[in-house]
């Protein structure tokens, strides 16, 4: 049987990972997960990402989290948004801060997955996948 929400997935391991402190966590493999992992990356909330294969021979992402120091952690809060049982869209004049602009929203656009600022800039709305701060 398959996954429902594999970016919910992605989003919970990523948020699990990070409270005990791992240095990276495995992530299902997808063009969408791999997007999200750029813009974090990108966001500075992630030390970066790289595929590799598992101890069964299926690639996985591998995702390297970022701490300062031993007792913070970067991330605070990952929170999913648009569910598949209720997609949020929002247009591109109505698109959301995240703690006014201290966290980023990761949006789906026509464009390709990116950060709140760069759908402003671009004047393009779409699918609020998360918010992070």
């Amino acid at each position: 049987m398959g996954m429902t929400d594999p970016i919910a997935d992605m989003l919970t391991r990523i948020r699990n990972a990070n409270r005990v402190h791992h240095k990276d966590v495995d992530v299902l493999l997808s063009r969408l997960n791999l997007s999200i992992a750029s813009v974090l990356k990108e966001s500075g909330y992630i030390n970066g990402y790289d595929v590799e294969k598992d101890n069964k021979g299926y690639q996985v992402l591998r995702v390297f989290l970022k701490y300062p120091d031993t007792k913070q952690t970067v991330i605070t809060q990952i929170r999913r948004i648009s569910k598949p049982g209720r997609r949020v869209y929002v247009k591109s004049d109505k698109i959301p801060t995240v703690l006014n602009g201290y966290g980023v929203a990761v949006i789906s656009t026509s464009r390709g997955i990116m950060t709140d600022k760069e759908a402003r800039q671009l004047n393009v709305g779409g699918e609020v996948l998360c918010y992070v701060w």
